[in-house]
């Protein structure tokens, strides 16, 4: 059996995985917020956990890995939202949820085994919550219930950093009813506009109508499907802390001995042209925007798979052409492949050295150059690209737009002599009304059919 060597987050090394159980091989990954569309870079854990959720399926068979991955669908976000716009919570987390199912579907990842809703599982967050409080680590304080951050010895240890560390160095609400100021809620009041339910019960009676915090949630989700010790937890490393670290502290207390997650997995953020993505810099966009756009999300999957999830990942439209060129060039070669190989041990071997995917690649390269397309296609399989769900792109205009790109070309090299640039001008024109991205670069031109290309209309003018 291939052995899986991962970086634990927990122990700070790389270590052979060892499944609790190699007949329910259990992973749970921390969802998104669902209150608008998903940013480029909530779609990288995606991907990455996509990956070892494919590996662990490879190794161990598909019927004997859980992978379950939440939504948290009870946010002040979608509060806020829902006050903006008039509409109710439930029209827009139920619309919300499946823009991000579609998004990521463009992007090929597989649905995980479980994906539940926060707002489902409310009654056994109230029944840890009720747990923590009668045994000492949460307690109650003007309508809400805070977990007691110095009741676990702990508490820190995923991050590495001390409690007196954290209030010096963090950004914590110092409300007048903690007893410490990184005492983090479990649960909080609601107001009569607010979503709310009834809530835990302490000294006899209920505290009130309230909704949870946003860890407890997590927690909860996660003993309901996995068990109260399970063998891999993962996100972005943004949740390492407060998320994660507070997910462990109030999961361990609520279930002693249990040790909770064995695995800790991080991936690192995402910048776009070497910076960070942000409203302010005009950078920031979203999976449907790239979709829009043109870039198919088969080449979105391809530019994370370049670069090792523990290394930050730069979006360039660079790396975008550059990893168009390559698929077109491998489903050329590949669409003819027929019969099937086992994946060659060489790749396996290279993605289970904690999830090489750009080693991978690299393989690929070379299968490719080599005229190993029964390889090439095996290994494309198990990373989830060269699929028939994500095919189609490549070809929509095909041989058509690829006489656009020649005559746009000619027309921008004859205007560089002339400077007169109405013809180029009047060409990308005609383009983009029908449908197709243009990126003109120095490198060259690439046209994309977007998803209402009208191919027709440009057969009529070619």
């Amino acid at each position: 059996m291939t052995t899986i060597k991962l970086h634990n987050t927990k122990t700070r090394k790389r270590e052979v995985f060892t499944p609790i159980d190699p007949e329910n091989v259990r992973m749970y990954v921390c969802g998104p917020t669902v209150y608008d569309r998903a940013h480029l870079g909530n779609a990288r854990p995606v991907i990455v956990f996509d990956v070892l959720y494919r590996l662990l399926r490879h190794v161990y068979g598909p019927d004997h890995v859980t992978y379950v991955r939440n939504f948290t669908d009870v946010d002040d976000k979608i509060n806020a939202r829902a006050a903006e716009s008039g509409r109710s919570i439930g029209e827009i987390t139920a619309e919300t949820t499946q823009w991000f199912l579609d998004d990521m579907a463009a992007v090929g990842a597989l649905e995980p085994d479980h994906m539940p809703r926060a707002t489902a599982y409310i009654p056994q967050m109230v029944t840890m919550i009720e747990g923590l409080i009668a045994s000492g680590h949460a307690y109650a304080a003007e309508g809400h219930v805070l977990f007691a951050v110095e009741s676990y010895k702990e508490y820190g240890a995923l991050s590495g950093r001390s409690i007196d560390d954290m209030i010096a160095g963090a950004r914590v609400e110092v409300a007048p009813y903690k007893r410490n100021p990184m005492d983090f809620v479990l649960w909080k009041p609601s107001d009569a506009d607010t979503p709310g339910w009834e809530g835990p019960v302490v000294d006899g009676k209920s505290i009130g109508r309230g909704r949870p915090g946003w860890h407890i949630e997590c927690s909860a989700m996660a003993y309901e499907l996995l068990g109260d010790h399970f063998d891999i937890h993962g996100g972005g490393n943004d949740l390492m802390f407060p998320h994660h670290e507070n997910e462990i502290a109030q999961s361990c207390c609520a279930h002693p001995g249990s040790g909770f997650a064995n695995v800790w997995l991080h991936n690192e953020m995402l910048q776009v042209e070497g910076k960070k993505m942000s409203k302010s810099l005009g950078n920031f966009f979203t999976v449907r925007d790239l979709l829009d756009q043109g870039v198919p999300g088969e080449v979105i999957r391809f530019v994370m798979l370049s670069t090792h999830y523990r290394k930050p990942m730069d979006w360039t439209e660079k790396k975008a052409r550059e990893a168009s060129r390559t698929l077109k060039k491998w489903r050329e070669l590949t669409v003819n492949v027929t019969a099937s190989v086992s994946v060659p041990q060489i790749v396996l071997d290279t993605l289970a050295e904690d999830l090489n995917t750009a080693g991978v690649l690299a393989l690929m390269h070379e299968f490719a150059n080599n005229g190993a397309l029964l390889e090439l296609k095996a290994s494309a399989d198990l990373l989830g690209i060269l699929t028939i769900e994500l095919g189609g792109w490549e070809g929509r205009g095909g041989v058509l737009l690829d006489s656009w790109t020649e005559r746009l070309t000619i027309a921008r090299d004859s205007a560089l002599q002339s400077k007169d640039f109405s013809e180029v001008d009047r060409l990308k024109s005609i383009l983009t009304n029908a449908g197709v991205a243009v990126q003109m670069s120095k490198e060259g031109i690439v046209l994309a059919a977007g998803p209402e290309v009208d191919l027709e209309k440009l057969e009529a003018l070619k």
